[in-house]
């Protein structure tokens, strides 16, 4: 077992110090309230991404296979709850909603550019649950990125959402078959909430069994956020060495990469090697204009997990990961 160098560093942001801790699992506490959020230690390692060509329900993106190695890092035993999203959402919204003006250009960035996310204009729940360990959705890709920014900047510690080939390494748990348990989808109802027994809706966090890696809902619940633009053949340029960056960078609005399944979803969606690309269909009833950058109202299957290296970047580079360019969608 790997373990980090215990380094006491200065957190930028909230001027506080705290201390690297050994590779291990812990509880990330968040201060000001009573939410603790697992995380756990994924040793590094080398292993093929995508599925092999026989593989039942396979589909082209998915392949060809190609070795990826994948350094060590935790990942959230959970995905991300209501609760601990909403700690994000919520807090000082008024003040927030207060520095806004009434839009006469249409201009994103005076209407939905906070830190913060907008103000939600329904319950993005849809009343399916929420706190007490629902999953938080319907937030898009550059939310998610904006959460893990606020989160360091409570905490210190470096956190963002997983590449695409983080997010499968952990899924596989050093699995080779269409699902982290085997390859008998029938199995499926143990480990996930999925179109066949959801009762259609979301249910809590880990309430099925996890993954030999010990996380769960990576099968099907709510489908979850990469940090990937969506390539169709990016497979065959990693196979072939023209893409050699760890994950493609989205510098398009649309598509971007989200995993796992849903509870909205077939089992064949909820395979390892499964990827989906998002649409602007997920934003069809948004009535705002420009429509928000931070919500997705048709898009309930949709959350995240986060992930937090060991090899923390540098402050450049962080500031690379939490400054996403906004691009505004009519």
């Amino acid at each position: 077992m790997q373990f980090v160098k215990k380094t006491l560093l200065l957190c930028a942001f909230c001027g506080t110090a705290f201390a690297q801790q050994k590779f291990e699992n812990y509880a990330q506490a968040i201060s000001g309230s009573n939410i603790k959020y697992d995380m756990v230690a994924i040793k590094g390692g080398d292993f093929m991404m995508g599925s092999p060509a026989k593989e039942k329900d396979r589909k082209e993106d998915e392949g060809p296979q190609h070795k990826v190695k994948i350094e060590p890092f935790w990942m959230g035993k959970y995905e991300i709850p209501w609760d601990f999203y909403d700690l994000f959402t919520t807090k000082n919204i008024e003040i927030e909603m207060a520095k806004r003006f009434p839009d006469t250009e249409n201009s994103l960035s005076k209407t939905d550019g906070s830190t913060r996310p907008s103000a939600a204009y329904v319950d993005m729940s849809f009343g399916m649950g929420r706190g007490g360990g629902y999953p938080a959705v319907n937030m898009t890709q550059y939310a998610a990125i904006y959460f893990c920014k606020w989160l360091y900047e409570k905490t210190g510690v470096f956190y963002r959402l997983p590449t695409e080939a983080e997010w499968e390494y952990a899924c596989r748990a050093g699995t080779t078959t269409a699902y982290s348990f085997g390859d008998d989808p029938k199995l499926l109802d143990e480990y996930a909430w999925y179109k066949a027994n959801s009762g259609g809706g979301y249910k809590k966090t880990g309430t099925k069994k996890p993954n030999p890696w010990g996380l769960h809902d990576m099968h099907g619940n709510v489908m979850e956020w990469t940090l990937d633009q969506y390539a169709k053949d990016y497979y065959t340029k990693k196979a072939g060495g023209q893409a050699k960056e760890a994950f493609l960078k989205v510098t398009e609005l649309y598509p971007t990469s989200v995993r796992g399944g849903s509870w909205d979803d077939d089992a064949s969606v909820c395979r390892s090697a499964t990827r989906i690309p998002s649409v602007p269909d997920w934003k069809i009833i948004d009535p705002q204009s420009p429509k928000s950058e931070w919500w997705m109202t048709s898009a309930s299957f949709v959350g995240f997990r986060i992930v937090r290296p060991v090899k923390t970047p540098s402050k450049e580079e962080i500031a690379a990961y939490y400054n996403p360019p906004l691009i505004e969608d009519y």
